[in-house]
């Protein structure tokens, strides 16, 4: 087993619960919960969407509630003029050119507006059982910490995950890689002591040594 698939192997054994934070029940509502967690808290998102999704959590009952309206419900989150003129319009793209449905492919989710690859793998991943690793700002810090990476560009930083760790190991490496993030190894003063993984860590050895 390469260094890299023992590092996630840690990871996993270190956070046997990890999973998507974000509370949804259908492709859509992922969806719409992941569009709006850009810049901000899973926490945040789902005080917003608990409210939201009581009465709006199809294409066609956030079109009825409108765009004005649905500021009302997301104002509390980041960006939340833009995040509703995207979920407006890719629930309108829903209904006209996917039967209401969240497309399972890669390229056909790119098409709607406010998603990327991020959002697009998260939906794919935890909706219909895609292995992706989708690179937030936890998984970027993480794996370029322990070395799986050295690039600045998110995609690029996807694709070396991708090419390093097994692929099967790929969905179950994101969620480890996000509590990991918000748990131990921080933005701001990482909790280096308490890492499970501290030995392998390239920050930890210039850093802290």
């Amino acid at each position: 087993m390469s260094k890299y698939n023992i590092i996630v192997k840690t990871l996993l054994d270190t956070y046997p619960d990890a999973k998507c934070e974000l509370e949804y029940k259908t492709p859509y509502e992922l969806l719409v919960a992941t569009v709006l967690s850009a810049q901000s808290t899973d926490v945040r998102v789902n005080i917003v969407t608990k409210e939201l999704f009581k009465n709006y959590n199809t294409p066609e009952k956030i079109l009825k509630l409108g765009e004005e309206r649905l500021m009302e419900y997301i104002k509390s989150i980041g960006f939340y003029n833009v995040k509703s003129k995207n979920i407006i319009a890719l629930s309108h793209l829903l209904i006209q050119n996917y039967d209401s449905q969240v497309p399972e492919q890669m390229d056909e989710l790119l098409k709607l507006p406010g998603v990327g690859r991020k959002t697009a793998n998260v939906v794919l991943s935890n909706c219909f059982g895609v292995p992706a690793i989708a690179v937030d700002t936890h998984v970027f810090r993480v794996s370029t910490r322990l070395g799986f990476s050295d690039k600045r560009d998110p995609l690029q930083v996807e694709q070396d995950l991708m090419k390093k760790i097994s692929k099967k190991y790929w969905t179950d490496a994101h969620h480890a890689f996000i509590f990991h993030g918000r748990r131990i190894c921080k933005a701001r003063n990482p909790m280096c002591e308490l890492c499970s993984v501290q030995s392998y860590c390239k920050f930890y050895k210039k850093n802290k040594w």
